[in-house]
């Protein structure tokens, strides 16, 4: 388990999860080459808890000094990580993932505490960030390479997959433990080293699971963490040290990071905006699917990349409206850590603004709302963060609401006449994140999948979020780069080729006599 002393110095101090009660903050520290060292800076963001707005932590923008410290420690360390064997990168994996489970239930609680979600969503997130850890103890197979002897006479040739070097992630405020795990195991195991830049709103996760990752065997150097806003991030875009970058956010941060970090010749991979849409046929399972919708909508508040943001109401599906509103307003809002809470608060002040402001913005142009949730409120938390459950009806393609990523618990629901008009809805939409179709007619289905240009369906699935032996596949304007997230492309997006030929001649290894005689000058 992580020593008490931790928890209480890598900010996450697990303890107060239940309620901030304590008077007493605690600063985030960086992470060089395999010590929590605080950060001298003179600029700091402060962390507050979104159910209260209390102050949890304050974190740090890290100095110039201490981001290049982190990427030469990386670089030191990258001279023998590189060629430790893979059984020895996988026995560090296979004890990360017990640690993680050994400590789910802090990395829960510090997840609620910083990001408000509920503690059942808060290990939903760890439970996803694991399993793709478990998938990168298969690394023996899974980096296996390609040969083939003979291509010519005594020639053979064969491929192996080799580390890039120093990578680097960053990463959003959604999902503080499964977006941190999707990208430096998978670095790590195949033999690179790291520099992790967790969102400042949250990061707590992200240095409980650093400290695991080094209890778990990973030498120092080998993970480091830096915090910060836009000079961090430009920092990793720049160093010419660091060979790739994996980024997960909004659209605009995630194309200067795909711009900047490609014109420097790094390879990039970006996952950013998404709008998913839920078709609904009117021959679908009914109960069934307004369920699904409503989870898929307002579970964590909204803020995933994956929630089900629109639905699209197919004939006469359209009638379901008013039943989907019923069911939306059984959800119960509370602070994350509260027995039954349903969803818990949105981040910031800001976010709630923003999110408010869409939806007046979708009431004057025309759109109607039968469940409005500005105004909530939640007792015994007044100043938290809260947004509920929201249902936009009569929302046109051209509005504001439709066409910008709320990120909040708001459902916008459009009408179609036909499968064929819902489809294009979806394929004018220039997001390629997610979606889904409710029916049960396998044509329908058939059809629905192979028309859609979006790069993860469901069938009856609201959020088709692939498991790890799959990659996640977002695609158009959600995804920047070659390689997708985790899956054997995340396993690809961390190593490169190299391809050796060679030639030992068949007459070499043939055998003359002994010679006995004296040796003669020739």
């Amino acid at each position: 388990m992580l020593s008490k002393k931790f928890l209480t110095h890598a900010v996450a101090n697990a303890k107060l999860a239940t309620r901030c009660m304590s008077t007493e903050m605690y600063k985030t520290h960086n992470l060089i080459n395999g010590e929590f060292v605080e950060s001298s800076t003179s600029e700091w963001v402060d962390l507050h808890n979104p159910a209260t707005n209390e102050l949890v932590t304050r974190v740090p923008k890290s100095t110039p000094e201490e981001m290049e410290a982190a990427v030469a420690a990386a670089r030191e360390a990258q001279k023998t990580w590189a060629n430790t064997s893979v059984m020895t990168r996988q026995g560090i994996m296979f004890k990360f993932q017990h640690l993680i489970k050994e400590n789910m239930d802090a990395l829960a609680r510090n997840i609620t505490l910083e990001q408000g979600k509920t503690l059942v969503d808060a290990e939903g997130d760890v439970i996803r960030g694991l399993q793709i850890v478990e998938h990168a103890c298969s690394v023996t197979s899974l980096q296996m390479g390609e040969t083939m002897p003979g291509v010519t006479k005594d020639m053979d040739t064969y491929s192996i997959r080799v580390p890039l070097g120093v990578c680097a992630g960053i990463t959003p405020f959604n999902f503080p433990a499964m977006i941190p795990l999707w990208m430096f195991p998978l670095a790590n195991v195949c033999g690179n080293t790291y520099v992790l830049k967790p969102s400042e709103r949250d990061p707590g996760a992200a240095m409980m699971l650093a400290k695991m990752a080094m209890e778990a065997g990973l030498p120092k150097g080998v993970l480091n963490i830096i915090h910060g806003t836009h000079d961090s991030v430009n920092f990793i875009c720049d160093h010419p040290d660091i060979r790739a970058i994996s980024f997960v956010g909004s659209n605009q941060a995630g194309q200067h990071i795909y711009e900047r970090g490609s014109k420097n010749g790094k390879r990039v991979q970006c996952n950013m905006a998404a709008k998913n849409h839920g078709v609904v046929l009117p021959d679908a399972n009914k109960e069934n699917t307004l369920n699904q919708l409503v989870g898929a909508a307002f579970g964590a508040a909204g803020q995933r990349c994956m929630a089900l943001s629109v639905a699209v109401m197919v004939g006469e599906a359209r009638n379901w409206i008013p039943d989907l509103v019923e069911r939306a307003k059984k959800l119960k809002v509370s602070s994350g850590d509260q027995p039954g809470a349903d969803l818990g608060p949105v981040i910031t002040p800001q976010s709630k603004a923003r999110i408010e402001r869409l939806i007046q913005s979708g009431l004057d142009e025309g759109a109607s709302v039968p469940l409005d949730g500005r105004n909530i409120k939640v007792d015994g938390y007044e100043a938290g963060n809260f947004v509920g459950p929201t249902i936009m009806s009569n929302v046109q393609p051209h509005m504001e609401c439709y066409r910008e990523e709320i990120f909040g618990p708001v459902l916008n629901v459009l009408e179609a006449e036909t499968l064929d008009d819902a489809i294009a809805i979806l394929n004018n939409n220039p997001y390629g994140n997610g979606c889904a179709v409710f029916t049960n007619s396998g044509a329908a289905a058939r059809k629905f999948t192979n028309e859609v240009d979006v790069g993860q369906i469901g069938v009856n699935v609201p959020i088709p979020v692939p498991l790890p032996m799959f990659s996640f596949t977002g695609s158009r304007g959600s995804f920047l780069g070659d390689a997708n997230f985790y899956g054997k492309a995340g396993l690809n997006f961390y190593s490169q080729w190299k391809t050796v030929t060679t030639l030992w001649k068949e007459e070499d290894a043939k055998t003359a006599n002994a010679e006995v005689a004296m040796p003669r000058i020739q």
